[in-house]
């Protein structure tokens, strides 16, 4: 840490109440001279910044063990980071499921809760079906609606930095919806925007295949494919947060849609129907030619589609989700492809996460939200694309 000019005294007790809460959240609970220890400062500094983060209700001291007073008289005073004082929310809003899981500041899941709801139901009933999930959760894991910190969202569909959705193909009235700014009418709290794909690689580097690689591209497979990316462990979206696409590259000149590609007959799947989608996996799984050959071509052309963006960000690991069943089958048509062009060709892995994993990247996004608060230093939070209060 560099030298600080003086004059500065509440920019110095940000900075020490940020390096004690970063040392009291990383131990499961320490003493003043344990935290002292670790953080190079005073005691007497230490023990001012600690009384102050009490009174935050960020910290609280732990009650000593009775047992051990009697036998060895008043033991050192312990504190730790009161993860319960305050909840996140990540929320999936998807094509025939909107699901949400809400944890504390710990990041540690309390519960989560989903709602199916009809591919074709417009945008009010997908948020009222939402909302209805959101409240149910709430309810069964005791969180008061009060008490959260921050929301994030992951939904289909190109997003600008103030949560609202420039374009989205895959849910009815959702061009032009100014989702930040609606779903913040239902909290006290910062509502974070994101493109679903980008969430989920966030989530699988959180805490699916992705947690040891920084430099990753994550593909949700499907009619309308799209990519989220990681360079450097931080979620690249974009100029214009159009990051990974790679679901509009058929418009590029050709002709053949996914749709397409898919049918097993002269009349191509209805247009982003994943349910049809799943019932060609399934008859190609059973062995059905005509469902084989089609999920043959389809693959070829993700592969390819993949490859693409794999050649312009060379990143170490692809990982591969979504709802569709049977896209392991992808994994060695993408590797085999990859070996062609790549220089050094990254590993390819399937989404350990699954469903999950654009829910978890929301709940991270909020996550780090709420961290850039409690260990800001400058006075100021550099929000992520979102709505707040």
């Amino acid at each position: 840490m560099g030298r600080l000019i003086g004059g500065e005294p509440s920019l110095l007790r940000r900075i020490n109440s940020a390096v004690v809460l970063h040392a009291l959240r990383a131990a499961d609970r320490a003493t003043l001279t344990e935290v002292t220890r670790v953080t190079g400062l005073s005691r007497p500094t230490v023990e001012g910044v600690v009384e102050d983060l009490i009174g935050a209700g960020l910290v609280v001291e732990e009650a000593a063990d009775v047992t051990v007073v009697r036998r060895q008289g008043r033991p050192a005073r312990r504190f730790r980071f009161r993860a319960e004082a305050g909840y996140l929310l990540g929320v999936d809003v998807g094509a025939h499921r909107v699901s949400a899981v809400v944890a504390d500041l710990d990041g540690r899941v309390l519960g989560a809760q989903g709602k199916d709801v009809a591919e074709g139901a417009p945008a009010e009933e997908r948020l009222e079906r939402l909302r209805t999930a959101v409240a149910e959760l709430l309810r069964r894991a005791g969180v008061p609606r009060s008490a959260l910190r921050a929301v994030g969202v992951g939904t289909p569909g190109i997003v600008e930095a103030d949560g609202t959705v420039r374009l989205c193909s895959a849910l009815p009235g959702w061009t032009g919806l100014r989702l930040g700014e609606r779903l913040s009418r239902s909290f006290r709290c910062p509502v974070l925007v994101e493109n679903d794909a980008n969430a989920a690689a966030v989530g699988e580097h959180w805490k699916g295949a992705a947690v040891d690689s920084d430099d990753v591209v994550l593909v949700l497979a499907g009619l309308s494919p799209g990519a989220g990316s990681l360079i450097g462990g931080r979620l690249h979206r974009g100029y214009g947060g159009a990051a990974g696409e790679i679901g509009s590259w058929h418009l590029l000149g050709r002709e053949v849609t996914p749709e397409a590609l898919l049918s097993t007959t002269d009349v191509p799947l209805p247009p982003l129907d994943d349910r049809a989608v799943t019932a060609v996996f399934s008859r190609a799984v059973d062995g059905d030619p005509g469902a084989r050959a089609a999920v043959d071509r389809f693959f070829r052309r993700l592969v390819h589609d993949v490859s693409a963006l794999v050649l312009a960000l060379d990143p170490e690991l692809v990982v591969i989700g979504g709802s569709t069943e049977g896209l392991g089958a992808l994994l060695d048509p993408l590797r085999d492809e990859l070996a062609r062009y790549c220089l050094r060709p990254p590993k390819v892995a399937l989404s350990t996460l699954g469903e999950a994993a654009v829910a978890t990247g929301a709940l991270r996004l909020a996550l780090d939200h709420v961290e850039e608060q409690l260990f800001a230093v400058e006075g100021t939070v550099t929000g992520r694309r979102g709505s707040g209060r």
